[in-house]
C-alpha cells in the first residue's frame, strides 16, 4: 500500500506541477496557446491522481499531497528551468517531506 501511494504522489504531482508549468509557459513566456490547454487537461488529471490513493481521507490526502508539490515544484525547476535552489529551499522541501511520512505513514 505504502508503494502505491508513494507512486500515486509521483504522479499526481507530475499532472499538476506539469499542468501548471504547461500554463505558465503559455501565459508567461508567451508560447503557443494550446499548450494551456494541455495544461488544464494534465491537472485535470491531477484530480484523478489523487483521488487513487488507498487512503480515504481527502483532507489528509491534500495535506500531504502539498509537501509533494513543495519538494516536486523544486525538483520541476532545477530540471526544466534551470533554477538553483538555496540551502533553505532545500531544507524547506525535506521538511516539507519528513511532514509528507507523518501525515501519511505514521503508524495510527
Amino acid at each position: 500500500m505504502t508503494l502505491r501511494s508513494l507512486a500515486l504522489f509521483v504522479v499526481a504531482a507530475l499532472f499538476e506541477i506539469g499542468g501548471a508549468w504547461l500554463v505558465w509557459q503559455s501565459v508567461r513566456e508567451g508560447r503557443a496557446w494550446w499548450l494551456a490547454g494541455l495544461g488544464v487537461i494534465a491537472l485535470g488529471l491531477y484530480g484523478f491522481a489523487a483521488a487513487l490513493q488507498p487512503e480515504a481521507q481527502f483532507g489528509r490526502i491534500l495535506a500531504a499531497y502539498g509537501g509533494v508539490f513543495v519538494a516536486g515544484s523544486l525538483l520541476w525547476g532545477v530540471l526544466l528551468d534551470g533554477y538553483r535552489p538555496d540551502r533553505f529551499d532545500v531544507i524547506g522541501a525535506l521538511v516539507c517531506l519528513v511532514g509528507v511520512a507523518v501525515i501519511m505513514y505514521a503508524p495510527r
